[in-house]
This record gives structure tokens, C-alpha cells and sequence, in this order.
């Protein structure tokens, strides 16, 4: 059995094409298999064949047809088990993923995202590529003057394009362009506003020496925005236009063939990257315009920090012809690599002389010795080249001054979850909650757009469970992708539990509940405590100083330092806007807030361990004194 929605509706059984009956069964079947081993409600059926007045033997009707397409396909895979089935739900068409071309489809995106992600990207390419290879056109067009089956037809093309989209960004980046620019052409005519494929359509014209095109093409989508929509383009797509404008050959080199190899360093980006806006804008303005050299972003655990360094970096390969550089400063279990191996790691990536494994042989003074030879060389390598390195996960200052620039042109982004308030000067750019509708619209890419419009109320709820955390929002969306039976609202209502939401926020080897922890490990024991005392009023909203003064039982001096500890280190949000610290409202992040909980009623009186409460960070034991 083979059977298409990526085009017309086809089924074929040994090679022969099946017979699919009148446009009415069409339609049921189409409904069934667009939302494929899933429950799919009487009603959405209805809707599908029915959208104004469905008659009085619509069900009737419904089961007809359903009767003819269970005898149509036939039984499922060896044990001849219906093919469609009826529960509490509504009907479930069974179906393999080597017989349904959007099932395949979906697994070789994934594959492909996952070889990306590896750094493989011509294995990336190839399982994108045969992926795009089974769209054969506006999916279900045959029947999108349904309203229901045009939504989902929608729903699978924008899946479509978004692979197409990843394939020729991963072509760009291997150097092979010109493979892509004819269908990002054709697609960008059919789907004029979508900014991502223009953008890669303009990269590509750029890069296969077509220059002048690549600028028309992004002046015709300034002209359309303003026209239709009364917008300018993003500022990524104007910083590409800008990185473009008068450079010569050299900025259009492909990235294969630039110096050590850096393009291999750089992740893929992630297709769930959302919002960010203004403060891609601010990176893409700072980086672009060589004005500082190094920029700090800053965020709590899961805040999306590494997404947005990486896709500023893939947007200013023009700027950097020299390469970008992204190197991990933590290891898997979040805890802090050592200076030693970091500059090990960007020695082997830029070829820098001398780049072997510090204390590889002799005692601590040859290893130390070793590493200062390797900062002496890494710095003579920052001073002679053009190139962007982003230190990602940076626990501390120490962990990174002796790999910042002291002169030259290379610039340093870097993301750490604490501000660093130790390195000056820099640029900081710190990462807020997502908007709710940013928050949204990260879900429905994870989910699906029809999904998300079933229950809107439900979604909203869920997506502030999470604190618009990004990861948490990122989380439940896979969860939900594979729970598919699963109402937004039960799920939203398992969030809004305190007692549960953590254990909800897991989706495979990915748990926010391990991520916030690495944070907590980062905090000093006065930070902890202050925090797991300050979590306790989260539930209310904000808190100003009096009220933290209260729940640290300690006096207005101690509890005002300790509250600033804990915004330097990202675990307590800085008030907005010129006020006095009596009036100011802080607040500690709902989920960072939960996991404090947890660790204060494991330590509850009574518990052989508790702790005596510990100094508060920065102030001298006579100011723990209370009043």
C-alpha cells in the first residue's frame, strides 16, 4: 500500500491505482489520513465533508463511508487488523510510515535536522533532498475547496517548505548554492511573503556571483512589504542586504573553502527559532558594524540563548570572511569545562599552532606552561584574522578572559546564564520570557497550527505555565507532537499543578527539571538559599524589597544585596525602568521557582541535612542582623 497526500490524493496497492470513490468519501479519507494513527473526531469529519448544514443523516452518512474505505484499503500490516477503527475519540485509520508519504516525509526531515545538528552537513542535505523529493505539488490539491481538508493541506505544505527551506540553507552552507536557486525562484513566486525563503533565494543568488539579482531581490520584497503590509523586512534580512552591498568576490566565496574550516564549527540553526527580534536586531547591529568586540548574552537556563547566538552567526558569515567559530564551554552534564580544554578545542578548530591537549605529558607546571604558550598563540591568531567565535555556556569570567581579543578584528559572542559583571567592557544583550504570542506561535510550529486553533485558551495556558521559557515551550510542544490524543487542556491543566508541572516538562532525554538544576549548581549557598526563600513568593507575582526583606527575615541591606546577587546571576529578573529600589518589583521565573521548592521541602525540619542558613552573598556577618 502506498498512499499520497503530498499532491493529489492517490492510493495505489501493489502498483495498481485504487479507486477512491465520490469526492465525499475523498474527503473523509483525506481527513483521516492527514491526521494519520490519530483519533479524529465525528465532528471534524463532518466539518470536512459538511462545512454549512450538514443533514440529519450526516453520521449515517460518515459510517458509509468509512465502511468503504476500510474495505478500499484493506486490513493493516501482518496481523489483519482493520485499517479503520472507531473509539471514543472518533475514527483511527492505521497506517505504516513506509505506506504514507507525509509519514516518511516527516521521518527523513527529522533524520535530516538530526545530521545537521551532528555538523553532517552533506548526510543533512541528501535525507532533506529525499524528503522533498516525495512533495509532488500543493498538497491535496484536488480537494482544498473543502474548508476542513484546505487547513490541513495548508498545515502539511507549510511542513513542506519549511524542509525546503532547511535544505537549501544547508545547501548554502556546504557552498553548493546554485542547486537551489531555481526552486527557491519558483517558490518564493508562489509564496511571496514568506521572508525565509527570499532569504535564502537572495543568499544564493549572492553566492553563485549574481549579485545584482540578489539585491533586486530584496528591494522587490521591501517595496511588496510596505505596499501590502505597511512593514519593513526583519532586521536579519536587512543586515544580510547590507553585509552584501558593495563586497566583492570574496564575501560571496562559498564557506566550504574558507579558512580552518570554521563553517564545520557552527551548528545548524533550529527551525523552531522564534521572536527574538529586537535583540537579533541589536547582535546583528553591534557584530555587523565592528563596533564592539565582544557581546554578552545573558538569560536563565533554557532562554534560547545558544539559539539566537547561532543564528546571528549564520547571519553574518559576510562580515567574518575568516569564519565563525562555536565552541561548547560546558560539557553534557552542564558542568564547566577548564580554560585549558576550551583553548585545546579552538587550537584544533583554527589550526593554531601548538593547539595539543594541555598537561598531555609532565607535571601541573608543564601544563600550565603549555597553556599559556597556547593563549600566547591563540591570541596571535585572533589578531591576524577576520573572524566571529561564539563561547557558549560560559560559567564565570575567569572560564573566558584569556580567550577574548586584545586587539585585532575578531569579535567574541557570548552566552552565559549569570551577566558576568567581571568583564568590561562589552556589549550585553539579556534575554526576557518570550511574548505570549511569540510563545505561540513556537508551539504551533512544534504542534501544528490547526492543533493550536482548537483549543486557543488551552494553549495560552500552557505556553505561561512555562514562564514563555522557550525550552519549556519547546518541550511541551514535543510532548504534545507525540501524545497526540492528548487535549491541550488536560495537559495545560497537569502544568498549572505545581506539584506536577516538572515533571510534565520531559520529552525524551531533554528535561527542564536537569537544566534548571545545572543552573541551581551554579549558585553559591548563600545565592540558594536567598532564592529558595524568595521562590516562596512567586506565586504572587512580583515582590518588592519589603516583601523580600520579610520572607529572608534579615535587614533591608542584606535582602537588597542578595536580591542583586541573584539578578547577577539570572536567577532574579532586574527591575525595569528608572525606580527607586523601594518601589521596583522583582520576580523569580515560575519554573526556576518550582524546582527552589522542591529543594527547600526536601529540606524541611525534621530532614537529617538541613542546612544553617549561610551568609547572603556580598555582605559582612554584621549586616545579617535582622532590623
Amino acid at each position: 500500500m502506498h498512499v499520497s497526500l503530498l499532491g493529489p490524493l492517490t492510493a495505489r496497492l501493489d502498483g495498481r491505482e485504487l479507486p477512491l470513490g465520490p469526492r465525499k468519501q475523498r474527503l473523509v479519507l483525506a481527513t483521516l489520513l492527514a491526521r494519520p494513527n490519530t483519533p479524529v473526531p465525528v465532528g471534524v469529519l463532518t466539518d470536512a465533508v459538511w462545512p454549512d448544514d450538514p443533514p440529519r443523516t450526516a453520521r449515517k452518512n460518515l459510517q458509509v463511508y468509512v465502511s468503504a474505505a476500510r474495505t478500499l484499503l484493506g486490513p493493516a500490516g501482518d496481523g489483519g487488523r482493520d485499517r479503520v477503527v472507531h473509539g471514543c475519540g472518533g475514527y483511527l485509520l492505521r497506517i505504516a510510515e513506509a505506506e504514507l508519504d507525509t509519514l516518511r516525509f516527516g521521518a527523513l526531515a527529522r533524520a535530516g535536522r538530526a545530521a545537521a545538528g551532528r555538523g553532517d552537513l552533506p548526510g543533512a542535505a541528501r535525507l532533506l533532498r529525499e524528503a522533498l523529493d516525495l512533495w509532488e505539488g500543493p498538497p491535496l490539491n484536488d480537494l482544498r475547496d473543502s474548508v476542513g481538508v484546505a487547513e490541513e493541506a495548508d498545515r502539511l505544505e507549510a511542513r513542506c517548505l519549511t524542509v525546503f527551506e532547511d535544505w537549501a540553507e544547508t545547501e548554502i552552507e556546504l557552498g553548493r548554492a546554485a542547486v537551489a536557486v531555481d526552486g527557491l525562484r519558483d517558490l518564493v513566486e508562489r509564496h511571496p511573503l514568506r521572508e525565509r525563503l527570499r532569504a535564502a533565494w537572495m543568499t544564493s543568488l549572492h553566492q553563485s556571483g549574481r549579485q545584482a539579482e540578489a539585491l533586486a531581490v530584496y528591494d522587490d520584497y521591501r517595496q511588496l512589504m510596505s505596499r501590502e503590509l505597511g512593514l519593513e523586512p526583519s532586521p536579519a534580512m536587512a543586515a544580510q542586504y547590507r553585509s552584501m552591498l558593495g563586497r566583492g568576490r570574496e564575501a560571496r566565496r562559498p564557506a566550504a573553502t574558507r579558512e580552518a574550516g570554521s563553517a564545520g564549527a557552527l551548528p545548524a540553526c533550529t527551525g523552531a527559532f522564534t521572536g527574538r527580534r529586537d535583540e537579533l536586531r541589536d547582535l546583528l547591529d553591534v557584530l555587523g558594524g565592528g563596533e564592539e568586540r565582544v557581546v554578552v548574552v545573558s538569560g536563565p537556563a533554557g532562554a534560547g540563548k545558544s539559539a539566537l547566538a547561532v543564528r546571528a552567526a549564520h547571519l553574518l558569515a559576510d562580515r567574518f570572511p575568516d569564519g565563525r567559530v562555536h565552541v561548547r564551554v560546558r560539557r553534557e552534564d552542564g558542568t564547566a569545562r577548564s580554560r585549558a580544554e576550551v583553548l585545546a578545542e579552538l587550537g584544533r578548530l583554527c589550526g593554531v599552532a601548538g593547539a595539543a591537549p594541555a598537561g598531555a605529558a609532565g607535571g601541573p607546571a608543564d601544563a600550565r606552561g603549555a597553556t599559556a604558550a597556547l593563549a600566547d598563540a591563540w591570541q596571535g591568531w585572533l589578531a591576524r584574522h577576520r573572524a566571529l567565535v561564539v563561547l557558549d555556556g560560559v560559567p564565570d569570567e575567569a572560564a573566558v578572559r584569556g580567550l577574548l581579543p586584545r586587539s585585532g578584528k575578531c569579535s567574541v559572542l557570548v552566552t552565559a546564564r549569570g551577566q558576568l559583571a567581571g568583564l568590561a567592557p562589552v556589549h550585553r544583550i539579556a534575554l526576557p520570557a518570550l511574548a505570549d504570542g511569540e510563545a505561540l506561535e513556537l508551539l504551533g510550529k512544534l504542534i501544528g497550527a490547526g492543533r493550536l486553533r482548537t483549543d486557543p485558551g488551552a494553549a495560552l495556558r500552557i505556553v505561561r505555565a512555562c514562564g514563555a521559557l522557550p525550552l519549556a515551550v519547546e518541550v511541551s510542544g514535543m510532548r504534545l507532537a507525540v501524545l497526540r490524543h492528548l487535549p491541550l487542556a488536560e495537559y495545560a491543566a497537569r502544568l498549572d499543578d505545581p506539584s506536577a508541572a516538572l515533571d510534565e516538562l520531559v520529552a525524551g532525554d531533554v528535561s527542564v527539571r536537569d537544566r534548571i538544576a545545572s543552573g541551581w549548581r551554579d549558585l553559591g549557598d548563600g545565592d540558594r538559599w536567598a532564592l529558595g526563600r524568595l521562590a516562596e513568593l512567586a506565586e504572587d507575582g512580583g515582590f518588592a524589597l519589603d516583601r523580600a526583606t520579610a520572607a529572608l527575615g534579615r535587614g533591608e541591606r542584606a535582602a537588597i544585596r542578595a536580591v542583586e546577587s541573584l539578578i547577577g546571576a539570572g536567577a532574579v529578573t532586574s527591575p525595569a525602568g528608572e525606580v527607586t529600589a523601594h518601589a521596583a518589583l522583582y520576580e523569580v521565573p515560575r519554573l526556576l521557582a518550582l524546582y527552589a521548592r522542591e529543594r527547600e521541602a526536601a529540606a524541611l525540619p525534621g530532614a537529617p541535612d538541613r542546612p544553617e542558613a549561610p551568609d547572603l552573598p556580598g555582605v559582612q556577618a554584621s549586616a545579617l542582623i535582622p532590623g
